[in-house]
This record gives structure tokens, C-alpha cells and sequence, in this order.
């Protein structure tokens, strides 16, 4: 609306408190939110303690061009869990343009998380890859097998902070409508993720000024793509 210069706009905190209000939710409104949470906020979880993952360097050191996504090729990484301890997906963002990558695994093993992340993330120029950003899971303890085999520097949220690393979770919540955590990947060929994960990379994004992610990252890559 604002940017075809409608009269009238609204902002997204006034479209989630209408969701979440009594018409929205008798309405059914929030199961149509890419999230679909039955409420909005985080859970409180109680205790903290470090992960053992060796030489862990916290977010907080994290290059400030990556925190605020002004500098191409930071990356986060996560792990997407299924019905059956075998359905595991790796799943990739650059934090600039929001290109979304995943990659299916036969298990939380940390080197297979290594050598997956290396594969995925190898082939680009290293302007494209400088640092990524996970999680605290004992998946991403190979992390210097990655830094020594590609280059890239990673950094680790705060335990219980997936919120450190929040364009990743919303990708992996838009992923969930059509890859549901019922959902047993066996039943999917690799064409099938392929077409699920264009479809993300594919939708015009907001934040992107309505470009698609797969755009944003050509542009930052200098390609031109063929419509």
C-alpha cells in the first residue's frame, strides 16, 4: 500500500492484534499466519548453561555489517526435525537477500552437518560466504572443519535464543506449511524439496522492497538473471 501510494495504510502490528483479537480468532485468522501460533510471544524457559561445543564464539562478536544485514554473505544455519529421527533438513539463509538453501541429511551426525554446510556454501565466491550463524545443537560442533575447508567464521546464538537468528526460524516457519512436522520425507524426492524451497525463494518479500530472495541475491552477486 505504501509503496503504491494508498491513501490509507496499516501497519503489521495492527493486522497481528486484529489476528489474534476475539473476531480474528473466531474468524480462525491466526491459522493463516505463516507462524500459526495459537498466541503470540515467546516461551520462558528456565536455566542457562553453555553447550559443548569447542571454541564457541558468541553472537556477540559477530561482525556488526552481519548483525545489521548491510553486508553481503552472512549466513544462519539450522536444522529442520520431522516425524522420524531420520527426516532431518538442513536449512541455509543469507541474511541480506533472505535466500533460503536446505539440504537433506540422514542424521544430527556433526560431521555429516559439516560436510553438508561445506558443500552447499563451497561453490560461491567468498564474498558470498564470511560468516554463519547457528544455533547451540551438537549438529554444528564440526564448525572449524567448515572454517578450514571454505572459510567461513562461525558464531553461535545465546542458549534458548533462537530469536538471535530470527530469518532463518521464519523461513523454516514458511517451510512448515508445506513441509508440516508430521510430514515423512521419504515420501518426498529431491525435486519435491527443490520445488518447496523455490517456491520460498520465489515470493516477493517486503523487507526486499517486494523483490524475491532469488533477486536480491543475484544483485548482490552482479548477475543479471533471465526473465
Amino acid at each position: 500500500m505504501e509503496l503504491d501510494g494508498a491513501e490509507h495504510r496499516v501497519s503489521a502490528e495492527s493486522i497481528y492484534r486484529h489476528a489474534y483479537s476475539s473476531v480474528g480468532r473466531q474468524a480462525g485468522l491466526p491459522r493463516l499466519l505463516a507462524q500459526r501460533k495459537s498466541k503470540r510471544g515467546r516461551r520462558r524457559r528456565n536455566g542457562r548453561r553453555e553447550p559443548a561445543i569447542p571454541n564457541r564464539t558468541p553472537i556477540h562478536q559477530r561482525p556488526t555489517k552481519a548483525h545489521l544485514r548491510s553486508q553481503f554473505g552472512h549466513w544462519e544455519g539450522d536444522l529442520m526435525h520431522f516425524r522420524r529421527q531420520c527426516d532431518i533438513l538442513l536449512t541455509l539463509q543469507e541474511r541480506k537477500s533472505r535466500l533460503t538453501l536446505a539440504r537433506r541429511l540422514l542424521s544430527k551426525d556433526a560431521g555429516l552437518t559439516a560436510e553438508a554446510i561445506t558443500e552447499e556454501l563451497g561453490g560461491l565466491p567468498a564474498r558470498a560466504r564470511r560468516t554463519i550463524t547457528h544455533d547451540n545443537g551438537g549438529e554444528f560442533a564440526r564448525h572449524e572443519a567448515v572454517t578450514d575447508a571454505i572459510g567461513i567464521d562461525a558464531y553461535f546464538c545465546d542458549p534458548h535464543s533462537p530469536w538471535q537468528r530470527g530469518g532463518l526460524e521464519n523461513a523454516n516457519g514458511r517451510l512448515r506449511r508445506d513441509l508440516p512436522r508430521k510430514t515423512t520425507l521419504a515420501d518426498y524426492t529431491e525435486a519435491d524439496i527443490d520445488d518447496v524451497i523455490w517456491n520460498l525463494n520465489a515470493t516477493p518479500r517486503k523487507c526486499l522492497g517486494y523483490r524475491t530472495p532469488i533477486e536480491a541475491f543475484a544483485a548482490n552477486l552482479g548477475v543479471a538473471l533471465e526473465m
